[in-house]
């Protein structure tokens, strides 16, 4: 436990001055402030010159000016999306940069468990995503204050934050392939193709019919951004295949990290 504890520090450590922190902070803030001002041109249609395309996509948007839709449409759906990129970039990050550094031989050296030192890194991915999600729940309450939108009811908002969380959840476990092709690839560039492939899966499969089956599908499928019809599809297999996944991205890069041409 003092190993984990040590190397979980240092971790924080690492990230205490670096710029990337915060930047990826205010890329996700642009989940809800882009809703909020898709929001704002709904409810001022006016304000958006008749002759742009802008003022042809807003005519067509029927999205009721409330609450509920704002942090279920242009919140959740936005973070079920989005999430798979930027937790996607953090995990890349963190588990690269080492090889970017080139310090990672310096960790290896270190009279601690391999084990320990990933697990620490893990940590730091969860704790990372989980205030990312928390400042753009808090910073999307922020937004809808300023519209001074309507439709508050406790009930669905409850509602719509826990979809919201296990939304964040069901992403953010996904990362750990992510560590493994950053691990297997000794650094960035391998971990982002390999999300850019994903998320074009991710967005193509679900029209195929097997979205509910496919891991990087079920998040955005679970919080509606597919539609009802697809989320009326996820059942206890579609579960268990992310869990399987996630878990089997968490053993390849343990077991890579100790075993591969790292004696």
């Amino acid at each position: 436990m003092n190993e984990l504890k040590r190397s979980f520090i240092t971790e924080l450590l690492k990230l205490k001055h670096l710029s990337i922190v915060w930047i990826t902070f205010v890329a996700f803030a642009m989940i809800p402030i882009m809703g909020g001002v898709i929001m704002f041109l709904i409810q001022n249609p006016e304000l958006v010159p008749k002759s742009s395309i802008l003022s042809i996509k807003v005519s067509m948007l029927s999205t009721p000016v409330n609450w509920g839709s704002y942090l279920s449409l242009y919140l959740t759906q936005g973070a079920g999306v989005a999430g798979i990129i930027a937790f996607g970039f953090v995990v890349s990050y963190l588990f690269g940069r080492e090889y970017s550094d080139h310090t990672y031989r310096d960790l290896l050296s270190l009279p601690i468990s391999r084990t320990k030192i990933l697990n620490a890194k893990f940590i730091i991915y969860i704790i990372w995503c989980l205030s990312l999600a928390i400042s753009d729940l808090i910073l999307g309450f922020i937004v809808g204050r300023i519209l001074n939108l309507p439709g508050w009811e406790y009930n669905v908002i409850f509602e719509i934050i826990k979809i919201y969380f296990i939304t964040i959840l069901l992403t953010m476990v996904l990362g750990t392939w992510v560590s493994f092709f950053a691990l297997w690839a000794k650094g960035y560039l391998a971990p982002l193709g390999f999300l850019i492939v994903i998320l074009m899966l991710a967005q193509f499969i679900p029209y195929m019919g097997w979205g509910h089956y496919f891991p990087w599908s079920i998040p955005g499928i679970y919080c509606g951004a597919a539609g009802e019809e697809f989320k009326n599809r996820i059942n206890e297999w579609s579960y268990l295949s992310l869990i399987f996944t996630s878990f089997t991205g968490y053993i390849l890069s343990i077991a890579w990290w100790k075993y591969s041409d790292q004696t």
